[in-house]
């Protein structure tokens, strides 16, 4: 499972795109960047692969946005012969397990910081 977060800091947004082994409910794969580009879900998804071996037939879950749909996520997929599931249309449900995740970092382990440039 994939996704992006967002972090407030003093020289603007760090974006962090994360990849979630459902399985083991471990962080496998992570990315930060200071723009949200397909680049940076690329890079995740590449840890990913490098950390645990994923190997063909994997079923890689993500929403909607647009860095997953993107040809070049989509391309990198498909050349390790995964399959792209993806969220319904306006069903937050779906990534609900990367959106408590996201929620975790943020109220319980990042709350109290204050991240300067």
């Amino acid at each position: 499972m994939s996704d992006i977060t967002f972090i407030a800091t003093a020289e603007g947004w760090l974006y962090l795109a994360g990849v979630l082994d459902l399985l083991g409910r471990k962080l496998v794969g992570w990315a930060m960047d200071s723009r949200m580009k397909t680049e940076l879900v690329c890079a995740a998804l590449k840890q990913a692969i490098g950390r645990t071996g994923a190997s063909k037939g994997l079923i890689v879950h993500s929403d909607r946005g647009v860095q997953c749909a993107s040809k070049g996520y989509q391309k990198l997929l498909e050349k390790n012969g995964f399959i792209c599931s993806m969220s319904r249309k306006g069903n937050c449900y779906d990534n609900s397990p990367m959106e408590s995740l996201w929620g975790k970092l943020k109220m319980e382990w990042l709350n109290d910081y204050t991240f300067l440039g």
